[in-house]
């Protein structure tokens, strides 16, 4: 009967985790990535916009660095 130690246990669970990790990233499509990080920067755009003075022009520019990086090719 072979017993395994909890560390040799351990070590596979963390490698099959690792795997599945590995394989799920590698599956996201470019454009699913790209609105991970254009949604956030959007919606800041929007918040900065209701400053008085200053917040449209800095909602513009957000504006312009989330569809700079939407148009990234992944």
């Amino acid at each position: 009967m072979h017993v395994t130690s909890q560390r040799q246990r351990t070590m596979v669970q963390w490698a099959t985790r690792a795997v599945i990790v590995g394989l799920l990233a590698s599956s996201l499509s470019g454009c699913f990535l790209t609105k991970l990080v254009t949604v956030p920067m959007r919606l800041v755009g929007a918040v900065v916009s209701i400053i008085p003075v200053a917040g449209n022009t800095a909602n513009k520019a957000i504006q312009t660095a989330a569809d700079t990086v939407d148009d990234v090719p992944l």
